[in-house]
């Protein structure tokens, strides 16, 4: 595997593990307007596919380099 192909797959890994994360430690969107609270719930599916897509990426780049 060409070795600017193993950078690009271990650093498009490195951040979507950290959006993937980040996106499921950032709390629910909370609006207050006097008594009144509405919550948005989301579910964190999307986040656990970028923290997938990016572990993949960096075990694909991992393997590549091994193989060289």
């Amino acid at each position: 595997m060409n070795k600017s192909i193993k950078s690009i797959l271990m650093i498009v890994g490195v951040v979507l593990i950290g959006y993937g994360i980040y996106t499921i430690v950032v709390p629910e969107t909370i609006l207050s307007i006097g008594s009144l609270d509405v919550k948005a719930k989301d579910t964190n599916n999307n986040s656990y596919i970028m923290t997938g897509l990016g572990l993949a990426a960096l075990l694909f780049s991992i393997i590549g380099s091994r193989k060289s």
